[in-house]
């Protein structure tokens, strides 16, 4: 199995470097060894009496040079790959060779032959077992040339040294690789998602001028769970050995490839643009015999690792919930409306509008609002609400987004309760990529208990059409707000995936109908007639969308729906819009 330049991605445990391997760690223990050369070297000089022809100024010359190349290669060292810090670690045992060779005295010469055992020391620790092999095996006869071309030395003297040399080589190989194995996952032999983040760490670390671009791939199993749950977890893991077999070979050695986490594998691509890494997921998706989808980003200055993987995150999401085995790009690229969206976050300038919704038995009486995010860009005038909520989870910003239209929506349902006189629900749309994070659940609560909103009061709508909400961390997540009283909605019923299996493992409360469902209302009976009896079969309320005219509203009526919204109603208005109005929007409509 190959392993990278930087020992830093696929590797098997007896092949490659240590994990803890990396470029900057390579830079500081080579200057470290030059520079321990050179002191030595100047302190020898210094103390020690001056041999014939001027051998202790021969030895203070090779020693500042030394310091020089230790200063050298502090500074670029970290720009060099694997094979050029091996060139030089293999240029100071050269340098120390010469050293002893022109030292005053046999004591001297014994002195500085204690160096060698530290190079060994080194090689073991950041080279693979070929590479530190072929270093020790350099350094070996080099220090037995060094002692035996002293005459006043015999040639056992070499003895010692060389002995130090084997036993610390092999102590530190060994020990260095059973600390790098927390970083290996076992079954596939790739890195683990712990070691892809230290290897991504590291890489960021690299200045930009030596690392121009840099692209991540993550990718996803699509069948592995069906694998597992008809074949056996045996039969799962025979997959994704085999999986990342075959993708080893589509790589080149600087690629860093990890088993991220279950059937998720991440790439790290230096030196790929957007579209080569396009072109390198598909043609490692093509490699395999399942169905894989694959997202796809690239780094930009200012990136933090965090929001890098998050970019690449979201491209995987958008991936599998577009119809799965495909690869899609989630673009570094970052807008001047991103900027503004971002500034619009901080100066809390994000408008929240709200739209009814009424009791269809009830002459339409309001009984609830939905709330609706609005903004207005500068940069995209004609940008929709839908557009501005891709542009946030594109941009990492659809966190504080939700937070900020939540927190908004809760402090002006208090208002709106207060003018309306009567108890109305609050209903919120949720992103699904909020949903999959850990902590949205209590963030979602703590948001709600500022705004002093009553939980019971609030309803969580989520699309029925994102696939993410199936996820374990999703129900998690919906299950513990459901156990404070926040009723969770089906958004859009009808317009995506909906299946009977869905409606019966998902937890939800409402049913929210899609409004081309309704759009004819003579046609629409039907449909309308089998959604119903599946919502009262799982004891599931009914909200129908769209409702425009008086045959459509009187058509939920006859069906037994409950409660409706749409422009028959009324539409999305200000809160300042809304207290105004009160008395028209609580009239029943015509």
């Amino acid at each position: 199995m190959r392993t990278s330049e930087d020992g830093g991605d696929f590797r098997l445990l007896q092949g490659a470097p240590p994990a803890l391997a990396s470029r900057p760690v390579m830079a500081r223990t080579a200057a470290a060894f030059f520079a321990a050369i050179g002191v030595s070297g100047i302190v020898l000089a210094s103390v020690i009496p001056d041999g014939p022809e001027g051998s202790s100024t021969v030895l203070l010359v090779g020693a500042v040079v030394s310091v020089a190349t230790a200063g050298l290669v502090l500074a670029f060292g970290r720009y060099l790959n694997t094979a050029a810090h091996a060139g030089l670690i293999g240029f100071a045992l050269v340098v120390l060779t010469y050293l002893l060779t022109e030292a005053p005295s046999p004591t001297v010469t014994l002195a500085l032959a204690g160096v060698y055992p530290c190079t060994a020391c080194h090689a073991a620790f950041v080279f693979s077992w070929r590479q530190a092999c072929l270093l020790m095996a350099l350094a070996i006869p080099l220090c037995v040339f060094a002692i035996v071309n002293n005459p006043a030395l015999a040639w056992w003297a070499a003895i010692p040294p060389v002995t130090t040399t084997l036993i610390v080589g092999a102590a530190v190989a060994v020990l260095s690789r059973v600390a790098s194995e927390a970083d290996i996952d076992v079954l596939t032999g790739l890195l683990n998602r712990r070691g892809f983040d230290r290897a991504l760490m590291t890489t960021l670390r690299v200045p930009s001028g030596a690392n121009p671009s840099l692209a991540m791939v993550l990718f996803d199993l699509d069948d592995f769970k069906s694998t597992n749950d008809r074949l056996g977890h045996r039969a799962g893991d025979t997959m994704l050995e085999n999986v990342a077999a075959r993708w080893i070979d589509q790589l080149s050695p600087d690629a860093i490839l990890a088993r991220y986490g279950g059937d998720e594998f991440g790439l790290l691509l230096p030196n790929t643009t957007e579209a080569q890494a396009i072109e390198i997921a598909d043609r490692m998706r093509a490699a395999i015999t399942t169905n894989c989808s694959a997202g796809v980003t690239s780094w930009r200055h200012g990136d933090t690792a965090s929001l890098f993987v998050g970019r690449a995150d979201i491209g995987l999401y958008r991936a599998k919930a577009t119809g799965r085995n495909q690869t899609t790009l989630e673009s570094a690229q970052r807008p001047a409306v991103v900027s503004e969206l971002r500034a619009a976050l901080d100066s809390g300038t994000i408008d929240v509008h709200y739209q009814p919704i009424v009791d269809v038995a009830d002459c339409g009486r309001i009984v609830g609002y939905e709330a609706l995010v609005r903004w207005t860009s500068t940069e995209q005038p004609d940008l929709t609400p839908s557009g501005l909520i891709t542009i946030a989870e594109s941009s990492d910003l659809i966190d504080e987004l939700g937070r900020a239209v939540l927190y908004r929506a809760c402090t002006d349902a208090h208002s709106i309760q207060r003018t309306l006189g009567s108890r109305l629900t609050l209903n919120v749309n949720v992103s699904c990529l909020e949903l999959v994070r850990e902590t949205y659940a209590t963030r979602a609560l703590a948001t709600v208990a500022a705004a002093g909103w009553p939980f019971d009061q609030l309803v969580l709508e989520i699309t029925e059409s994102e696939l993410a909400a199936d996820s374990e961390q999703a129900m998690a997540q919906l299950q513990q707000l459901r156990r404070v009283g926040i009723r969770i909605a089906i958004d859009d019923f009808g317009s995506g995936y909906s299946s009977l299996n869905r409606l019966a493992s998902l937890p939800w409360d409402i049913l929210k109908i899609d409004r081309p469902i309704i759009g004819d209302a003579a046609s629409a009976r039907p449909m309308l007639t089998a959604i119903t009896a599946l919502s009262a079969a799982f004891g599931l309320d009914v909200i129908v969308e769209g409702i425009e005219t008086q045959d459509q509203a009187r058509l939920a009526a006859e069906l037994g729906i409950g409660n409706a919204q749409g422009f028959l109603y009324g539409r999305a208005m200000s809160l300042d819009e809304i207290t105004s109005a009160m008395p028209a929007a609580t009239a029943a409509p015509d």
